[in-house]
Formats: structure tokens, C-alpha cells, sequence
């Protein structure tokens, strides 16, 4: 099936009957499952690896020619440079595999993304490069309603669903290197620790 194909859309009970299955991604020591550059306007490509830069974010995307109203000269926002779903919300939203793309996110990932988990500040390192959970909070926009469905942007909105980022969560890059589908998505403490498996 083709991203752009139109399906239907799940409804409210059907997002809600979901939950639980999202409460269970991991706390700790997470999964990269999907890895998306946007290389211009509506443009998708998925990759089996990237390079996460600090100076340009996700390579090859375009984060940097984004405009934004939240600088002072219009440039790109450093704290939106990586956008981040959780990989069993998108599954349970967007239906299909093919699909993920959609919402527009870089970096889809098994891991609770919730405020409690991660707040602001936190770090995961993620093959050999390490990002940084930023404060601006990623909420479901008129495009993700168009493509997903006024249940599914109401249900990412709701109050539960802001307690647990279903939307996503943004983040920077702090240590440049290479990531991969499959990696290991690992929450790094204040001591510099590295949660293990």
C-alpha cells in the first residue's frame, strides 16, 4: 500500500482499546525502529542508517532550511531539530508500516516518551550519537489531522495523551554519529551512566 493512500481512519474506541499496549514500551532501554529524512516539503525517505549531527541535525533532512517564527532571525529552531514518535503509537494510528512516514517525524522509536520518563534534559544515546530531549511540546497539527484523523489528533491531544507524548517529543543533537534501525535507544543519568539492558 502507498504512504499516500487513503484509508480509513481509526476511531476513538479503537485508539483507546491501544493504551495499554503503548504503557508498555520500555522505560529504560529502548528500540530505533524507523529512521526518516525529509528532504524537502512532503518528501519522505526511509534509511536503514543515518548521521546525526549537531551543526545539521538528521543529515540529508531539512531541518536547517526550515524557517521559524521562534528565533530571532527566522532561522531554524535548535530545540525542534529532532522530532521523535513513539513506534506503537504511530502503528496503532497510521495502521501500516508504510505509513509511518506521515506524521513527519525523524526518528520512530519503542520507548515511553511520557513527561515522567523523560523529562526535559534527558539523554539517550542512540548508536554512537547521543540527543537531548528539548521543552517545546509536539502536538497534532491540520496536516496530522488530514492524514490520520480528527479521532487520532484528538486522542494524541487528550490529557493522558500529552502525559505520555503520544504526539512525540523534540529533541537536539549533543554528540554527533551514526544511527541505525535496530539500534538501542538508552537513557543516559545524570552520572553519565548508561542504563544496560
Amino acid at each position: 500500500m502507498a504512504p499516500q493512500e487513503r484509508m480509513e481512519h481509526r476511531t476513538t474506541s479503537q485508539l483507546e482499546a491501544g493504551l495499554e499496549e503503548i504503557r508498555q514500551s520500555p522505560k529504560d532501554n529502548g528500540v530505533l525502529k524507523m529512521i526518516v529524512r525529509r528532504p524537502g516539503v512532503g518528501q519522505r525517505e526511509t534509511q536503514d542508517a543515518g548521521e546525526l549531527s549537531i551543526a545539521e541535525g538528521l543529515v540529508g533532512d531539512s531541518w536547517k532550511e526550515r524557517e521559524s517564527k521562534h528565533t530571532p532571525d527566522g532561522s531554524a529552531h535548535p530545540e525542534y531539530q529532532i522530532n521523535i514518535m513513539n513506534s506503537r503509537t504511530i502503528a496503532l494510528v497510521a495502521q501500516h508500516p508504510e505509513r509511518w512516514p506521515l506524521a513527519g517525524d525523524q526518528l520512530y522509536v519503542d520507548l515511553n516518551l511520557g513527561g515522567e520518563n523523560l523529562p526535559v534534559g534527558t539523554r539517550l544515546a542512540i548508536g554512537t550519537s547521543v540527543i537531548e530531549v528539548t521543552s517545546p511540546p509536539h502536538t497534532g497539527c491540520a496536516k496530522f489531522m488530514a492524514r490520520f484523523g480528527r479521532d487520532a489528533t484528538q486522542f494524541v491531544n487528550s490529557r493522558e495523551g500529552r502525559a505520555l507524548n503520544l504526539r512525540g517529543i523534540n529533541a537536539r543533537v549533543v554528540k554527533s554519529g551514526t544511527i541505525r534501525v535496530w539500534d538501542c535507544v538508552k537513557k543516559i543519568f545524570d552520572d553519565g551512566f548508561i542504563q544496560n539492558s
